[in-house]
């Protein structure tokens, strides 16, 4: 897992962009692997610790080049 701190108006969904590339079925695994985040609201509180769980290699996306 890596530990990040949220910066002023960052939501889950937000950070999964950033750190992950996408937001389709993350955003449930960084909820799981933050007890208590539901709780903090939508906007996370600047500084928040958040626990970025690994992904599992079947959830990175694949670069696919369009020209060579």
């Amino acid at each position: 897992m890596m530990k990040i701190y949220a910066q002023q108006g960052d939501t889950i969904d937000a950070i999964c962009w950033r750190y992950y590339g996408s937001t389709q079925r993350l955003v449930e695994q960084v909820y799981l692997a933050n007890a208590g985040l539901a709780d903090v609201g939508p906007l996370l509180p600047h500084g928040h610790p958040i626990e970025l769980p690994e992904l599992p290699a079947a959830a990175q996306r694949e670069t696919v080049k369009l020209w060579d």
